[in-house]
């Protein structure tokens, strides 16, 4: 179970990444729904799931949003307006908080592991995701205020996913 959320978290990545650099934002959406259907019916307690999936969405998006608001990340392909935090950026943050109990629940304690995991891992996907042509990172602020989101966030999500839902898988 656990390779296999690993690996639907990464086709999830690469079908919001590819769909947005190929002008097709929802086709992202579109598979994390599939995804996340299938993630909650094999879930042991999907009301504990879907509330560590809605602090996912809402903590993420809030980081995405002001990465967009101060001028530090452009989006391609929205799905919706400019100004808004792109659908299919929410559609990934859906898509990693079915990772936080499965595929990364080995760091719920190891806190500084996953702050190190977050500093590197969180600049590294929005690098790829710039290669690929979805994003645009508009300078070198952009990637230290990524680290700096991403080494705060990814424990702050393991220390909710530990308490919200302490079900083993």
């Amino acid at each position: 179970m656990l390779i296999l959320n690993f690996i639907l978290f990464q086709i999830a990545w690469f079908a919001c990444v590819l769909g947005a650099a190929n002008a097709m934002p929802w086709l992202g959406v579109l598979v994390t729904v599939v995804i996340l259907i299938w993630h909650l019916y094999k879930s042991k307690n999907v009301k504990n799931e879907l509330k560590l999936l809605v602090y996912t969405l809402v903590i993420g998006a809030f980081l995405d949003q002001a990465l967009l608001s101060f001028n530090l990340v452009n989006y391609v392909h929205h799905g919706w307006h400019q100004f808004i935090v792109p659908v299919w950026i929410l559609a990934l943050w859906l898509a990693f908080g079915t990772t936080l109990n499965m595929s990364l629940a080995w760091m719920h304690k190891r806190y500084y592991v996953s702050v190190i995991f977050g500093m590197i891992g969180g600049p590294l996907a929005y690098l790829a995701a710039e290669k690929l042509g979805a994003v645009t990172m508009t300078g070198q602020l952009s990637f230290v205020v990524l680290a700096i989101g991403w080494a705060t966030i990814t424990p702050a999500l393991l220390y909710i996913a530990r308490r919200v839902n302490i079900v083993k898988r």
